[in-house]
């Protein structure tokens, strides 16, 4: 006697957040261990434990199928590992903190709100950033872009000053030596990569 072999319509009939029990030795395609993440439904084998027997070449993703099913089941929720869903920030629910670094001389106030990181499954960083008129040091040891949102933002280089106003976009590659200032006012976006850059 062949193996049974879980499909995505078996895992359709049992229905979002249902379960779906199938024999120890059962071959769970990729595309249905991914619908039953993405459909909340308990993969169970013939023992009752929860997880998905997939084929050699899949065992990693059954791993993934494991940890998101029992974390839906937890009430988490989530996104399978290596997918991504869209994260949408809204500007105006956002709390910008003091800058957690040294460099901002006293008076000069700088602020920041991390919106994405690491921990969104994302490569790269972004977030908020503010400055009050005044200038400080920074080296980077990664790769930044500033999206001017409202000022004057000031990036001084060996080569010069470059400046952005709304609307503008600024690329600051890994390794310089800037100093962040404005005659005024600045708020911009920035855009880090990689996500992890203070442990680089």
């Amino acid at each position: 006697m062949g193996r049974t072999i879980i499909t995505t319509a078996d895992v359709r009939a049992a229905g979002r957040g249902g379960q779906l029990s199938f024999p120890d030795n059962a071959i769970v395609t990729a595309a249905a261990a991914e619908l039953a993440a993405d459909h909340g439904v308990a993969l169970l084998r013939g023992n009752g434990t929860t997880g998905a027997s997939a084929p050699a070449a899949s065992g990693q993703l059954a791993d993934q199928v494991r940890a998101i099913v029992t974390a839906l089941l937890a009430g988490q929720g989530g996104a399978p590992p290596g997918r991504r869903g869209v994260k949408a920030v809204a500007q105006r629910d956002v709390t910008l903190e003091k800058f957690g670094y040294p460099g901002p001389p006293p008076g000069m106030d700088v602020r920041t709100a991390d919106v994405v990181t690491g921990a969104d499954g994302a490569p790269m960083a972004a977030g908020y950033m503010t400055l009050t008129a005044g200038s400080f040091p920074w080296t980077l040891n990664y790769d930044e872009v500033q999206i001017v949102l409202e000022g004057e933002l000031h990036i001084g280089t060996p080569d010069g000053v470059r400046v952005g106003r709304p609307g503008d976009v600024l690329y600051v590659p890994k390794g310089s030596t800037i100093t962040f200032s404005t005659p005024t006012w600045a708020k911009f976006v920035y855009v880090t990569y990689p996500a992890d850059w203070e442990s680089q």
